[in-house]
C-alpha cells in the first residue's frame, strides 16, 4: 500500500526524528525534513534519516533567491536525490525554472500560499485576491514554469486541481485529523479525508502524529481516516 501520509520530522534532535522514523515507517509514505533540521544538520543528517528507511525524503527548504543562487542552492541537492525540494512560487517563473534545470530528477516543488497566512496578513504584504486566488494563479505559473508537484493548503486543493495536470502532486499542510485538538499556527486546515476527496495526493502531518503517547496508533489511525 502507498500511503498518502508524509510525517514532518520538526525537531532539531537527530535522535528524535530516528526514533519518529522507526515507529511510524510502516504507515508513512514519504517523511519530510525542514529547514531548521538541515541547517543543524546539513547533507549527512538527511543521508542519516535515509538510512533508517527505504522511504523517500521531501526536503522543504523553500529556495527563494535570484535565480542563478536558487539554481546553485538546487544543484547542491543533487546527491541528497529527495523526491520533492520546495522553492516559494513566488520566485517567480525563471527562479522556478532555474531549479527545475538544475535538478531534473527531483520534483521541483512550488509552495504557493504558506498555511500560517491569515486573509489580513495577506492584505498586509500587499497580496490582493483571496488565498485561492492567488494560490491558483501561483500554482499555473509553477507548473508553466516546470514545478512538477504543488503545495498549497486544503482550501486551495480544488481550485488548483482543476488547473493542473493530473500528473502535478498537490501537497498539502494544514491536515488535522478529526480526532486532534489543540493549538494551531496554521490558518487553513482540512481533516484528512476530505482533504484527499478534493484532489490532494499527499498529506503534511507533523504534531497529531508525533506529540502522540503511541507514535505507531497514532499514524495508523491518520492513515486509517484518510483512506476513509
Amino acid at each position: 500500500m502507498n500511503s498518502p501520509i508524509i510525517l514532518a520530522l520538526d525537531t532539531n534532535d537527530l535522535d528524535t526524528a530516528r526514533s519518529w522514523v522507526s515507529q511510524t515507517e510502516e504507515n508513512i509514505g514519504i517523511f519530510k525534513l525542514g529547514l531548521e533540521f538541515f541547517l543543524k544538520f546539513g547533507h549527512d543528517g538527511v543521508k542519516a534519516i535515509q538510512s533508517e528507511t527505504n522511504k523517500k525524503i521531501f526536503l522543504d527548504l523553500k529556495l527563494h533567491d535570484i535565480p542563478n543562487t536558487v539554481a546553485g542552492a538546487t544543484s547542491q541537492i543533487l546527491s541528497l536525490r529527495p523526491r520533492f525540494l520546495t522553492v516559494h512560487a513566488t520566485g517567480g517563473a525563471a527562479m522556478i525554472s532555474a531549479a527545475a534545470s538544475a535538478a531534473p530528477e527531483i520534483e521541483i516543488t512550488a509552495v504557493t500560499i504558506l498555511t500560517s497566512l491569515s486573509q489580513e496578513d495577506m492584505s498586509q504584504i500587499g497580496f490582493n485576491g483571496t488565498a485561492q486566488s492567488r494560490a491558483v494563479e501561483l500554482a499555473k505559473l509553477a507548473v508553466s514554469s516546470g514545478a512538477r508537484a504543488i503545495v498549497c493548503s486544503p482550501h486551495e486543493i480544488a481550485g488548483i486541481r482543476a488547473e493542473v495536470d493530473n500528473e502535478i502532486s498537490i501537497i498539502t499542510p494544514g491536515i488535522r485529523p478529526k480526532s486532534h485538538r489543540g493549538s494551531d499556527d496554521q490558518k487553513r486546515v482540512m481533516d484528512p479525508k476530505s482533504a484527499l476527496d478534493a484532489g490532494a495526493n499527499f498529506l503534511v502531518i507533523g504534531r497529531p502524529i508525533t506529540a502522540a503517547s503511541n507514535l505507531r496508533e497514532a499514524s495508523l489511525q491518520v492513515l486509517e481516516e484518510a483512506l476513509g
